[in-house]
């Protein structure tokens, strides 16, 4: 590991010179350790986004909150980091910050650490907007660096991103035996993942820092900005079906199996770890396939998956969480590198919109299905999400490869 440290800050060391770090004999052993360590702190920034959800049933239940009201801390936690997270993302385009990454983990732990110490529903709001700037702040910043790390390879940009989605996965585990066992009070040792993900990036940060990173990568080629405004119009339909079902398949899946909490978290657990499935498959599939292929059929398969989820009752619900996660999550590593390669000369800026709407926007619609749910039943109130993928395969279907960006390490985007 410390080899993999190494080799990403002498690259990083100068981003004007990238296929010096990683070429030589060892050059590709050092980028992968690189992407290792990057993927492990990736992990620990979001497993608190994915433990937003994992809270909420716990909310209902221990504080009798309402659909509503459960699901405006989902808001909360998505608010500001949506309208935080481009900004930070135009900031790492002009400004060598890796310090982000440590304090911006941090700052996401302690949020949703304190989220269930008080009483007070406004201070439980506010923890949860505190933990959505902390990921906000992480996640440009780290996109950039691992985009640069990985050479432009889909493969390893997805083994970045898996490490998020296993801390996604990990989150309603981890929520439910700290939580389940000590009630809401207990929620201040949610903070741990946090130290060691920050431990993680102190070292990358202060020998990044001593090394002198430029500022910003030369522009590499022409923005192409119709198409990554379509491709962010499909990021949202994604986020929508994917925070709408965080938000609510546990209690929707208690509700369908007429189990307890157990139930529930098992179908959260399934749409978080599908996901690792997804971004693992997704990269290798692009490599043959292309991206926009294999974005346009995860779509159509979230479609059926998603009515599935919806409609057919009992344990085979959690079959189709399961493909519902897979569609969902193997276009995810994909839509960031696409529109690093449509925004060439904005890659952080990029990162910061796709990667911020793939929670932000579902974050701002959740209390929408909630109040729909309250008036309505929670079936009715998901029955909309089905039709979000068809949208986004539309959307998506708009797009082509992007031919002039080219790859970070010189060659054309592949």
């Amino acid at each position: 590991m410390g080899g993999g440290v190494a080799g990403f800050l002498h690259y990083s060391a100068d981003y004007r010179k990238p296929d010096k770090a990683f070429g030589g004999n060892d050059g590709g052993v050092r980028a992968n350790r690189s992407i290792v360590v990057m993927s492990v702190g990736h992990a620990c920034v979001d497993v608190y986004q994915g433990a937003v959800a994992a809270l909420v049933p716990f909310f209902v239940v221990e504080r009798e909150y309402t659909y509503a009201a459960a699901s405006a801390l989902v808001l909360a936690a998505s608010l500001l980091s949506s309208i935080a997270q481009p900004g930070f993302g135009l900031l790492t385009d002009r400004y060598r910050l890796p310090w982000l990454l440590p304090a911006g983990t941090v700052v996401a732990g302690v949020g949703i650490g304190l989220s269930g110490v008080s009483d007070s529903y406004l201070l439980t709001l506010l923890f949860m907007a505190v933990a959505g700037v902390g990921v906000a702040a992480y996640h440009p910043e780290s996109a950039r660096l691992a985009r640069r790390a990985s050479g432009g390879r889909h493969t390893a940009m997805g083994w970045f991103v898996l490490g998020g989605n296993l801390g996604f996965a990990g989150a309603p585990l981890l929520v439910a035996a700290v939580v389940g066992a000590g009630g809401l009070r207990w929620t201040p040792l949610l903070v741990l993942p946090a130290l060691v993900g920050a431990a993680l990036c102190v070292p990358i940060m202060v020998l990044a820092r001593a090394g002198r990173v430029a500022a910003a990568p030369g522009r590499t080629g022409v923005d192409d900005r119709r198409s990554f405004v379509i491709l962010s119009l499909a990021v949202v339909c994604r986020s929508i079906v994917f925070v709408g079902l965080s938000t609510f398949v546990a209690l929707y899946a208690r509700e369908r199996t007429g189990g307890g909490t157990d139930a529930g978290a098992l179908a959260l657990g399934l749409l978080y770890l599908g996901g690792a499935v997804g971004t693992v498959a997704g990269g290798r599939l692009a490599d043959r396939w292309g991206r926009i292929v294999v974005v346009r059929w995860s779509y159509l398969l979230t479609v059926v998956a998603t009515a599935g989820v919806v409609f057919v009752p009992g344990p085979a619900l959690y079959l189709f969480v399961a493909l519902t996660s897979a569609g969902l999550y193997v276009p995810f590593s994909l839509q960031v590198t696409l529109g690093q390669d449509y925004l060439p000369s904005r890659v952080g800026t990029a990162a910061g919109i796709t990667l911020g709407l793939t929670v932000s926007a579902g974050g701002l619609v959740s209390p929408l299905i909630g109040a729909l749910a309250d008036a309505t039943s929670l079936r009715i109130a998901l029955i909309p999400l089905i039709a979000l993928p068809a949208v986004a395969w539309v959307l998506v279907s708009l797009l082509v490869e992007p031919e002039m960006a080219t790859s970070v390490g010189g060659g054309r985007a592949r």
